[in-house]
This record gives structure tokens, sequence and C-alpha cells, in this order.
């Protein structure tokens, strides 16, 4: 994983997993949190074997315990998405039952809302694999904060993916809206006001919304890692907080750096 910044110190010096250039498209956190409220006991791997029958024992490879192993889990993931080689890990009947009791995901996946992008999908995981948060733009808000800190400091996961997407509409929104003055409808508002400051405004038409979609993952990650809990994660290598794009058109991954 190639680091650029303090937020990527966790994943060492592997090539980064995501896939290469994308295509050239238009386009505090508080620890007042119950700790009760979810369990993490159990150990799920990431290498489940393409759908079993239901009397078959369950197979799990080792859980990915660091951030380099985490994202190249999810890169091998979208690699089969992509491929049209999806195995939809980890839905068997023992699993199923295993997860009654505990969970143990790998990966926090902070996403957008949009239909298109569902993160489980994208990345070919399964029950258990992922916790996945998803907001409009990937907008930050104390109920997202916490959720966030909750999967890394309770259950221990290594890994957070700020994920944007290719034509996102809230980018959109809030780039227009800023454009032409116009006032969004009072919660849509919200929204456009958090993606403003990620605006590209060294860009015209839908290049501009292109480039704020990157913009908008970078200024989102780097609040992340700029909490306090999270940020001495890092520091201690136990936690990288990356910046991902997923393009509608060829179903990739890659970095946003």
């Amino acid at each position: 994983m190639n680091t650029d910044s303090a937020a990527h110190r966790g994943a060492g010096r592997e090539p980064h997993p995501f896939a290469g250039p994308r295509p050239n498209t238009g386009g505090t956190v508080r620890r007042t949190l119950l700790r009760t409220a979810l369990t993490g006991a159990a150990a799920l791997g990431a290498g489940l074997a393409a759908a079993r029958p239901a009397t078959a024992a369950p197979t799990r490879g080792a859980r990915p315990g660091t951030p380099a192993e985490a994202l190249k889990e999810l890169a091998a993931g979208n690699r089969r998405w992509r491929a049209y080689r999806e195995r939809h890990p980890h839905e068997t009947p023992e699993i199923r039952r295993t997860l009654a009791t505990a969970q143990h995901p790998f990966a926090v996946v902070l996403g957008c809302i949009d239909s298109r992008v569902p993160p489980e999908l994208v990345f070919d995981q399964g029950l258990g694999d992922l916790m996945t948060v998803r907001t409009a733009g990937e907008v930050l808000d104390e109920a997202v904060l916490g959720s966030v800190a909750y999967g890394v400091l309770e259950l221990g996961i290594p890994l957070v993916v700020v994920l944007g997407h290719q034509s996102c509409g809230a980018v959109r929104a809030a780039v227009e809206a800023e454009q032409s003055g116009t006032r969004l409808p009072a919660h849509i508002q919200y929204l456009a006001d958090r993606i403003s400051p990620a605006i590209d405004h060294s860009k015209e038409g839908d290049a501009r919304v292109d480039a704020t979609v990157d913009a908008n993952v970078r200024l989102v990650r780097s609040k992340l890692a700029a909490e306090p809990d999270l940020a001495a994660k890092i520091t201690s290598g136990k936690l990288a907080i990356v910046g991902a794009r997923y393009e509608l058109t060829d179903q990739t991954v890659h970095h946003v750096r």
C-alpha cells in the first residue's frame, strides 16, 4: 500500500491493492458509546469459497487483522465483482447461526446512500465482514462519527474506507446549488452545506462535479483522521483511514489520494 499521509501509516509499504488509474470520467468523536450495543468475539475470515450446500461445514480463513490485510481483501473482492465472479461469501446456515451471538468485521466502509454502490456487493463481502455507514455524499455528523468510532474502538477494526463514487447526486446538488444560489429543501441543504467546502472551483461543469467527488472524499477522510481517538490508533499502526472511489462505468474501486 502506498502511503501519502498520516492517515495511511497503518498499512506499511505494501503496494496499494486498489485498482490503478481510474477512467477519465466527466463527471470530538465521543467515547460515550454503549459498549453493550454490539459484541465482537468471533473471528470471521474473508476467504470463504463460493456457495456451498446447506449441509457443508463452513470454511473460514483468518480475519484480516492489519490495515494492509484488510485492504488486500477488499481489493480481491472488487476484482471478483468487476469480473462477474462474485462468491457472495459467509451466507451459509452455520455462519448465520454463529453471527447470532458475535461479530468481528474487518473494515468500516463509510459510503454514499446511492443504490448503485452497496459496499458488500462492490467488495464481494458477506455477513459479518463489513460495518457499513451510509449517508448522502458520505456526510459526517455526530451519529456517523460515533458509528465509525464504535467499529474502530470497540470492535478493533483496523481499516476505515471513505468510499465516494462517480456521478454522485449529492455532490452534484451541492455544486449546482452553489452555482445557482438556489436554496435546497431544508434537510438536503444540510448535506450541501457540508459538501460545499470540498467544491473544486478550478473546474467547470461536469468536471467540477467529478473533481468535487474526489475532494469530498479527501475532506471526509481528513476529518476522521483528525479525531483524537482515531488518530491515536493511526499513530500506533493499528488503523488506516483511506479514501477510495467507485466507478459506475467499469465497477472499479481505486485509491483517492
